[in-house]
C-alpha cells in the first residue's frame, strides 16, 4: 500500500504543474504602436499606463505591452505594426496618423484603438464616424480640421497682403495632402472676403 501511495502522490506532483499552471489566468498583451520616439512620447507613455491602471491594467501584473517606436521613421511603422499581429496582441493602441494607418493595414481582426488628427474615414481607419465598423475605433483630436481656422487667424495678424507658407513633414504620407487640401480651400475663401 506504501508503494501504491508513494506513486500516486509522485504522479500529482508531477501533473501540479501543469494544473497550477491552467488555473492561472494569461495575461494579456496589448501593442503601443508609436511614429515618434520614446523620448518624445513619455508624457503619453505615462498618461497611457495611468489610464490603464486606473481600470485594474498594471504593466507587468495584469497586463503586458509590447511597445513599439517608429523614431520618426515612419516606413517602420507597417514593419512594427505586423510584428504586433504575429505576436497575436489581443489589441494594438497607435498613437498618430501614420501609426494607426499602418496598424489598420496590418490586421482587420485585433482591435485597434487610435488618436489621430486627421479625419479617420479620410484616412481609412473608419466607414464612417458614426457607425466605425470593422476593427478601429478611437478618437480623432481635430488639428487637421484645425488648419483653416489657424490659416485665417494668420491673415487677420498679418493682414491681406502678406505670404503665407506652410511646412510639411514630408514623411508624414497620407495626412499632408489632407493638409494641403484642407488649407488650399480655406486659402481660396480667405482670399474672396
Amino acid at each position: 500500500m506504501k508503494r501504491r501511495s508513494f506513486i500516486a502522490g509522485l504522479g500529482i506532483a508531477a501533473a501540479w504543474p501543469a494544473v497550477a499552471r491552467a488555473q492561472q489566468r494569461a495575461i494579456p498583451t496589448i501593442g503601443f504602436l508609436h511614429a515618434r520616439s520614446r523620448s518624445d512620447t513619455e508624457y503619453m507613455v505615462t498618461a497611457f499606463k495611468q489610464a490603464l491602471a486606473e481600470t485594474g491594467f498594471v504593466e507587468g501584473r495584469t497586463l503586458q505591452i509590447e511597445w513599439r517606436f517608429a523614431d520618426g521613421q515612419y516606413d517602420r511603422l507597417a514593419e512594427m505594426a505586423s510584428d504586433l499581429v504575429t505576436k497575436k496582441v489581443a489589441l494594438i493602441h497607435a498613437g498618430t496618423d501614420p501609426a494607426a494607418v499602418a496598424a489598420r493595414r496590418a490586421t482587420s481582426s485585433i482591435p485597434i484603438t487610435f488618436v489621430v488628427g486627421a479625419d479617420p474615414v479620410e484616412l481609412n481607419l473608419v466607414r464612417s464616424i458614426n457607425q466605425p465598423e470593422g476593427n478601429a475605433t478611437g478618437v480623432n483630436i481635430l488639428t487637421g480640421t484645425l488648419e483653416p481656422k489657424r490659416l485665417g487667424l494668420l491673415r487677420e495678424l498679418l493682414g491681406p497682403n502678406r505670404t503665407i507658407a506652410i511646412l510639411l513633414n514630408p514623411k508624414f504620407g497620407p495626412r499632408n495632402s489632407i493638409m494641403i487640401s484642407n488649407v488650399e480651400t480655406a486659402a481660396a475663401t480667405i482670399a474672396t472676403v
